[in-house]
């Protein structure tokens, strides 16, 4: 019996790639000289499997005229023109929640490296100056202190749950407000950002939340602030953010996302008062593996004329 056809656009994971080779017959898109012109020769595919980093277009979609599912690989999905896709009556998948906790456990991670200033520590003691020099500079507490948090989704949420052990106190800024969460309301960016000691940036990417933290935010949350983001590099304006480090108008910085990534300015790599992760907030065994698990459960349940789990909405 013939396999049933599946276009990947790029790879989701050493088990789920395996599985779609052993199950599939699989276009291996990133493999080929000219990705669009070896789509237009497999135009029968109705079904897509990629990932956030890869994404699919407008055009891609154009080239497979029976395309019905894009099968997508993280939570974002700022690459995939949804619009295009919907117009086209093809359904979008990604792989939510099952990410959830340690994205957040990444933001609290580098909350406390920040504040702790536990990556400096780290080279001071390795470097040999605790026993040269000594006395470390003094940190900032984090318990019983202030967090902001930039969207309550799943991820917001769970950094706000984590912040009960620490006894702090929790606001939120969102589209709108929530009345199904215990946490405080600001109306405004600025006016959280103004309150708060640590502000968490968890909301979605793409261009209606591009540089969103902006230079008036940042200096609302002040020299003694810190700005955490596990979302996307581009909700901050980057060079607004450099420039309050350099200036001390912003008091640190903990970041596993970077506008332009994976650049890094010389100058923030740096700086002691920034702690800086390769955007691997979800990159633990366990989660990984879930996450290509629902990419593969989507695709399948699609094929079998199920529900699909995780359906983007249009």
């Amino acid at each position: 019996m013939a396999k049933t056809l599946i276009v990947q656009a790029a790879p989701v994971g050493e088990w789920a790639d395996r599985y779609l080779q052993e199950h599939y017959d699989v276009i291996r898109l990133w493999q080929e000289a000219d990705p669009l012109a070896c789509l237009a020769q497999r135009s029968d595919a109705t079904a897509l499997v990629t990932s956030v980093r890869r994404g699919c277009t407008a055009e891609m979609m154009d080239r497979l005229p029976a395309l019905r599912l894009i099968a997508s690989w993280g939570v974002g999905y700022e690459t995939i023109d949804v619009a295009a896709a919907s117009a086209r009556n093809i359904r979008v998948t990604n792989t939510p929640d099952v990410l959830d906790d340690c994205v957040a456990d990444m933001a609290w991670a580098l909350l406390l490296a920040t504040a702790r200033r536990i990556p400096e520590g780290d080279r001071y003691v390795k470097g040999g100056q605790w026993r040269t020099i000594g006395a470390f500079p003094l940190a900032t507490r984090v318990s019983g202190k202030r967090l902001g948090i930039l969207g309550m989704g799943r991820i917001g949420e769970a950094i706000a749950r984590r912040a009960s052990g620490f006894d702090m106190e929790v606001r939120y800024h969102n589209r709108r407000k929530r009345n199904d969460v215990p946490w405080g309301y600001a109306s405004s960016l600025k006016e959280l950002a103004g309150w708060a000691d640590f502000l968490a940036i968890a909301c979605v990417g793409g261009p209606a939340t591009r540089h969103l933290v902006n230079a008036e935010v940042i200096d609302a949350l002040g020299p003694k602030g810190i700005l955490i983001n596990i979302a996307r590099g581009s909700v901050i304006d980057q060079p607004a953010m450099l420039a309050a480090l350099r200036d001390g108008r912003l008091g640190g910085a903990g970041l596993d996302v970077l506008d332009n990534e994976p650049a890094v300015p010389p100058e923030l790599a740096q700086m002691d008062q920034v702690s800086l992760m390769p955007h691997t907030a979800s990159a633990t065994r366990e989660t990984r593996r879930q996450m290509e698990q629902l990419v593969i459960d989507n695709l399948e349940a699609f094929l079998q004329g199920r529900p699909l789990l995780t359906p983007v909405a249009p």
